[in-house]
């Protein structure tokens, strides 16, 4: 045996797409599935690149089915099932023999991972995977972490597999240990916050200003060849526009309005928390869904208050002004993103390629963007300033920002909610507030815990005139 240039554990849709593209590629490649029924239907179902991969039916099998020095990516579910899988293949292997985890891990594991890899003397990967079914299959948005050389050395795998924009693959390098997994999640937490915020615009159309379904989609399609052309655009016009073949119904309106999710937009939220690097717009979105699963209490509310929402008076605002807060919404959710990548890449070393991270996310993953190149070319110029500082995304913002203020005073005075939005107008209105009204904060501190403030006029630590420190 001995032929296969990669392995990959684990037959799931992710592994199974993942494992064809591979293959399409050119590359022969021995798969391996701890349910052996599994991997039988899987090699059924390949057709001609049947010829490119090995079945193994033990790990004992794929190990010798693939060339040294080994390479295997793990396509596992997250958690300790990573751990598992990891503690009962490393025996059989070399010391050179390298592991990738390219599910959806939470970076802290990562890095304990790498760790325990690095102490040990062995090789290990951690790589974020962006692009659902279709990516894996076709070309997804592939973010890097570990060492540098061990990326090197499947590089060229990871690069011919990932999606391409134009001929630049969306497949780089970002980090040691966990920065991979870690910009996967703060991509995913960006995906809340734009799913999110086409959500309420969503609303907006259909509880606002009364359009159905299929109205709806045409909304979408036309925005979707401006400035807010993108993949979850797209999509958002598709899915509008769908039917359900049992009733002949919208699908939209036979879908149950509970929002499911698998703890990324969960995970930036808290790292955000932990290294003071506010993402308001994203953890707005994470606590709408949230609230979606309280069905029983948000119609318990309703029987109380009455239905919320009021239909807009004609006039009362126009598509184009929707379309512009949610693109002022959108540079706020992705300002917000890459400040916390720049906050958590000091705290845990990484020098974080922060235009080539915006490279990375033009094909391939979800959020895919025609604004991604000039959000590139914003960070080449200057990484570590927020994006709405930038002169492309200043005109932006001051062009829309009247329409994004008046979507959510309109929205808040008809009952729409409009969480991500209203927290989009929050965020910029602080950050373009040079006087802001945290200095009561420091005199409550100061007043009831004797915590101290800064003066404007004197240097050190001060105290006000209300206790025992007063000054």
């Amino acid at each position: 045996m001995s032929t296969s240039e990669i392995g990959l554990i684990g037959l799931g849709t992710m592994g199974a797409m993942l494992s064809l593209n591979i293959a399409d590629n050119g590359f022969d490649i021995a798969v391996y599935n701890r349910t052996a029924s599994k991997t039988d239907d899987f090699m059924a179902q390949a057709g001609p690149l049947a010829s490119r991969l090995t079945p193994t039916k033990t790990l004992e099998e794929l190990v010798a089915a693939i060339a040294k020095p080994r390479a295997i990516i793990l396509m596992v579910p997250a958690g300790e099932a990573v751990d598992q899988q990891i503690a009962a293949l490393r025996p059989l292997l070399d010391e050179d023999d390298l592991i990738i985890d390219a599910g959806n891990a939470n970076f802290h594991d990562t890095n304990r991972r790498a760790a325990e890899a690095r102490a040990a003397g062995v090789p290990y990967l951690g790589i974020g995977v962006s692009g659902g079914e279709e990516g894996a299959r076709f070309g997804p948005s592939i973010m890097g972490g570990g060492d540098k050389a061990q990326w090197d050395r499947v590089a060229h795998i990871l690069e011919a597999i990932s999606a391409k924009y134009e001929t630049t693959p969306c497949a780089t390098w970002m980090g040691e240990s966990g920065a991979g997994h870690f910009v996967k999640t703060v991509h995913n937490g960006i995906e809340y916050a734009d799913m999110q915020l086409i959500a309420e615009a969503y609303g907006v159309l259909r509880d606002g200003m009364g359009l159905d379904a299929n109205a709806c989609g045409d909304v979408f399609a036309q925005w979707n060849q401006g400035p807010l052309q993108s993949y979850l655009t797209e999509i958002s016009a598709k899915v509008s526009q769908a039917t359900d073949s049992k009733t002949g119904k919208p699908v939209l309106d036979i879908i149950l309005d509970r929002a499911g999710q698998k703890g990324t937009g969960r995970w930036t939220v808290i790292e955000s928390q932990q290294v003071g690097a506010p993402v308001p717009v994203i953890e707005a979105a994470v606590a709408a869904r949230n609230m979606s699963a309280a069905l029983d209490t948000r119609k318990a509310g309703e029987d109380l208050f009455g239905a919320a929402p009021q239909p807009l008076a004609e006039g009362e605002l126009t598509i184009a002004d929707l379309e512009a807060a949610l693109i002022a919404g959108k540079i706020m959710c992705y300002a917000q993103g890459f400040d916390l990548l720049n906050a958590a890449g000091g705290i845990y070393g990484w020098t974080l390629p922060m235009p080539e991270i915006a490279k990375v996310w033009r094909e391939g993953c979800i959020i895919r963007s025609s604004m991604l190149n000039d959000m590139s070319d914003a960070m080449s110029e200057d990484p570590t300033r927020n994006l709405m500082f930038a002169p492309y995304f200043t005109e932006l913002m001051r062009q829309s920002q009247t329409a994004l203020r008046k979507t959510v005073g309109v929205a808040v005075a008809h009952g729409l909610p409009v969480p991500a939005m209203s927290a989009a107008l929050g965020y910029f209105d602080t950050m373009r507030t040079a006087r802001s009204t945290a200095n009561m904060i420091q005199a409550q501190r100061d007043f009831f815990g004797a915590h101290s403030f800064e003066r404007f006029d004197a240097e050190g630590a001060h105290h006000g005139p209300w206790g025992s420190h007063a000054e």
